[in-house]
């Protein structure tokens, strides 16, 4: 192959490090990045993400002055960063291992070894980073922002890539790539020592030997999770899709999968709910709904949506800037706004879009994003789509996230702190005092996920900075109105300008059509009903601690939850699942979470508190919680 002007001046230093960033933006193997590919053409590289490695590269080399859009290939690219450093090998004041070969830099293999350069190799395609941002001793969680999701990526590349079958190394308490490649070091020594053991086959049954082993065993468990199907790969892109979909049947004819399953009624304290596994219409006490204030079935949200839809339409068609802005749309961000005692808001499509909008625009690769282990998967995909520099803290752990916040300290970029304010699988909340305090005394910004808070907690039902007394201590509170406010969409309450900004770099806010005006009308008349029925709020949390109180005295593991989320721990999925199924034979229907939604071993049954439960229906429940936990062994029998 050719070299490029780089290779052939400077043994490929600056060629090097320019290979390593544009991989580390579009997530490329480097083997795919050839010197004359035409970022557009053959690497699919628009614009923005050409703007952003254009970025990287004037930050990485100190250039100055900064190189502007026109290289098309990485050959122009490489040209043009050695013009710009007059000829020098290495850039001035980037450190030794940045110029040195690949062999040689922090995070790459150390003395030639192989098996830990396949591991960066891999970390680097999973993850935004540069070779040089990937020292191998480096804590995946606290340091690298690498959560259990990306990891088992990465575990499934390398080990493909050095022979291992699928499985071979458990990447549960690997904390490092040093200690993941001497996980798979191992696991490729012991499969040598299998294959160089002789083999014995067992002597065939017998015909009544075997008619016994069919009748006496018990029948076969599945023991796969969804986590199973994600890394399965074919130059068949849809055979994941086949293979997960043969798991799925199984699942669903032992009853153990019963999502998304439609209501033919509203969804108040019970619902009528086409059960798809017995083929037929049944009641349920309805206990896995986020209507937290039975605003979605109260009259005058929805005559404000009737009465809305009939004078403005079904929808409009347009994002909020091209023909969708609506005077509802304006009247519910003020709404909004002085609901939760801000300057200004910004209403979304949805709160998934929110918080992928918001984080995405705010921060960029030079930034660095520090969020809590339990967040909500949108915020994880937030933190993914804007190529800021991740890192994570353990739940709840201030003293973890001072210790991360210190070691970012001497970063340039900016700093955001985000944390759900109540855990929506735990029910717990963020401990917003010191996340307060920490961002104060290490120049960090706030921001506060409210989903699961708007309406439940403050004494307005405001969220978590009012139950905290800290109305204007955080610089960003974000929410979704698919829940308590019983509408769609999302939105984020902050300063003006701010909000201002996100409204012109939030891809999310301005390339989606906006929520309809009858939805938006809905919306006002549910803050209106919060406000002018606040025995609402009194009477749900009369309903959390009666039903708290009646399976915290049945044995039952709630974690720390102070909120209308009650998580009913059991870990094993099998366990979970079992139990779920004989909670719905009794006639209630309840989240059964397994993964992705918790990390396996984590398993449990998310239960919905409501103000529009009855005495009568939490007292059942509780007496459904209890006798299928026995049924399962989640609790012991009754004496």
């Amino acid at each position: 192959m050719t070299n490029t002007a780089g290779e052939t001046r400077h043994g490929g230093a600056v060629h090097r490090q320019i290979v390593d960033i544009v991989a580390s933006r579009t997530l490329y193997d480097e083997s795919y990045l050839l010197p004359d590919s035409h970022f557009e053409a053959d690497l699919g590289i628009d614009s923005v993400i050409l703007e952003s490695i254009l970025a990287s590269v004037n930050e990485h080399f100190t250039l100055s002055p900064p190189l502007a859009a026109g290289p098309a290939t990485i050959r122009e690219l490489v040209d043009a960063v050695e013009q710009t450093l007059g000829g020098d090998a290495a850039p001035a004041g980037r450190r030794a291992d940045d110029a040195a070969p690949a062999g040689r830099r922090a995070g790459a293999g150390e003395n030639g070894d192989a098996v830990l350069e396949t591991v960066v190799a891999a970390a680097q395609r999973h993850t935004q980073y540069q070779r040089h941002q990937l020292p191998v001793d480096a804590d995946f969680e606290s340091e690298l922002g690498i959560d259990s999701v990306v990891l088992a990526s990465i575990v499934t590349d390398a080990a493909r890539e050095l022979g291992l079958a699928d499985g071979s190394l458990d990447p549960a308490g690997v904390t490092s790539l040093r200690a993941l490649a001497a996980g798979l070091r191992c696991a490729r020594e012991s499969a040598r020592s299998a294959d160089r053991a002789p083999s014995f086959a067992p002597a065939p049954l017998s015909v009544s030997q075997q008619g016994d082993a069919r009748t006496e065993a018990p029948p076969e468990w599945d023991g796969r999770s969804m986590k199973d199907f994600v890394e399965e790969r074919s130059r068949d892109l849809f055979a994941k899709a086949r293979s997960f979909g043969t798991y799925l049947r199984r699942r669903e004819t032992e009853q153990l999968y019963w999502y998304g399953m439609p209501l033919r009624s509203r969804c108040g304290n019970r619902a009528v709910i086409f059960d798809e596994l017995v083929g037929r219409e049944r009641e349920f006490l309805m206990f896995a709904s986020n209507n937290y204030l039975g605003l979605a079935n109260h009259p005058k949200v929805i005559e404000a949506v009737c009465d809305a839809t009939r004078t403005y339409g079904a929808t409009h068609t347009g994002s909020r800037f091209i023909g969708g802005t609506n005077v509802l749309h304006k009247e519910l961000e003020r709404r909004l706004a002085a609901f939760k005692q801000r300057p200004a808001c910004i209403v979304y499509p949805g709160g998934y879009a929110a918080n992928l909008g918001a984080i995405s625009a705010l921060v960029k690769s030079y930034d660095t994003l520090v969020v809590d282990r339990l967040n909500h998967m949108s915020i994880v995909d937030g933190a993914r789509l804007s190529g800021g520099i991740r890192k994570i803290y353990q739940h709840n752990d201030m003293a973890d996230l001072e210790r991360i916040l210190k070691r970012a300290d001497d970063r340039s970029g900016g700093r955001l702190i985000v944390a759900d304010g109540v855990f929506s699988m735990h029910g717990d909340i963020c401990d917003l005092p010191e996340i307060v305090r920490l961002a104060k005394e290490y120049d960090a910004r706030i921001m506060i996920d409210d989903a699961h808070a708007t309406g439940v907690l403050g004494e307005r039902g405001s969220g978590t900075t009012e139950h905290f007394g800290l109305k204007g201590e955080v610089d960003l509170e974000l929410g979704t109105m698919s829940k308590t406010l019983a509408g769609m969409g999302g939105f984020v309450v902050g300063e003006e300008e701010v909000v201002e900004y996100l409204r012109f770099y939030s891809n999310s806010y301005v390339f989606a059509a906006n929520i309809p005006a009858g939805v938006a009308a809905g919306l006002i008349a549910s803050i209106d009903v919060i406000e002018s029925e606040p025995e609402r709020i009194t009477r749900l949390w009369a309903n959390i601690r009666l039903l708290h109180g009646q399976l915290a005295d049945a044995g039952f593991d709630l974690e720390n939850t102070r909120s209308a989320i009650l998580p009913i721990v059991i870990g094993d999925e099998r366990k979970a699942m079992e139990m779920g199924r004989a909670v719905r034979a009794r006639g209630l229907y309840c989240q059964t979470v397994v993964f992705p939604g918790v990390p396996l071993g984590d398993a449990r049954l998310r239960v919905s508190v409501t103000c529009e439960h009855t005495r009568e229906d939490l007292e059942n429940a509780a007496g459904i919680f209890v006798e299928s936990a026995r049924e399962v062994g989640v609790l012991p029998s009754a004496a």
